[in-house]
């Protein structure tokens, strides 16, 4: 994950037989202490000026093994419980750009929810009733969550509480404003493939001595 600035970068990887989030200042390689008081660390997500991180977290070893969703303010150096989840499958916290909504989802339930940082309150699901739903993304301004249901995306939008179907597709990612969905076709028939690549041979003039992006099309 990359703050909207691209000042700041989060990630998280292995760390013996645990998780660990490492965040970095991308201009100056600084790394940040990330205060997670638990044995793994997981599932970064940076607001858009990077002083606010959403992240899960495994509660326990031992059983019962849970999950909990936090926020932390690396400035004030202060956290936020968002969810207590008692199972450890996926929960996908998306934080908005100002910081004060989270989604998340309740893979076991299947459930996607919305934490209300001025008050502390959830709402949801988002889906309604005995739906199954998964989280793709909360929009940056906290107005839309994009998530899937069955083999459609939806985007809901949380002032009206109606959501738009758009169907047969696999969303992938929503833009800052709401108001444009990246999504991937379901079915065969692809005809671009995306990839990165450090190789300087696959397009001409490629002289920037940097990994970068391509894009393949195959008819």
């Amino acid at each position: 994950m990359i703050s909207d600035d691209g000042e700041y970068a989060a990630y998280y990887g292995r760390w013996f037989n645990d998780w660990r989030i490492r965040l970095d200042q991308v201009a100056t390689a600084r790394e940040i202490s990330l205060d997670c008081s638990a044995y793994s660390c997981s599932q970064p997500s940076l607001n858009a000026d990077g002083r606010h991180i959403a992240y899960a977290i495994t509660t326990s070893k031992l059983p019962p093994i849970g999950q909990r969703v936090e926020v932390q303010d690396l400035n004030a150096h202060t956290k936020e419980i968002v969810a207590e989840l008692d199972h450890t499958m996926s929960a996908r916290p998306s934080i908005s750009g100002a910081g004060r909504f989270v989604a998340y989802q309740d893979a076991l339930a299947q459930d996607v929810l919305l934490w209300d940082r001025t008050d502390g309150t959830v709402s949801g699901p988002v889906e309604g009733a005995s739906v199954a739903a998964a989280l793709v993304q909360l929009s940056d301004d906290g107005g839309k969550v994009v998530y899937l249901s069955g083999s459609d995306t939806y985007v809901h939008d949380v002032a009206s509480g109606t959501a738009q179907l758009v169907p047969d597709v696999r969303g992938v990612a929503i833009d800052p404003t709401g108001r444009y969905l990246l999504y991937a076709p379901r079915g065969t028939g692809g005809r671009d493939v995306v990839f990165q690549s450090t190789a300087d041979d696959i397009v001409p003039d490629d002289t920037n001595g940097k990994s970068d992006v391509f894009v393949r099309h195959y008819y």
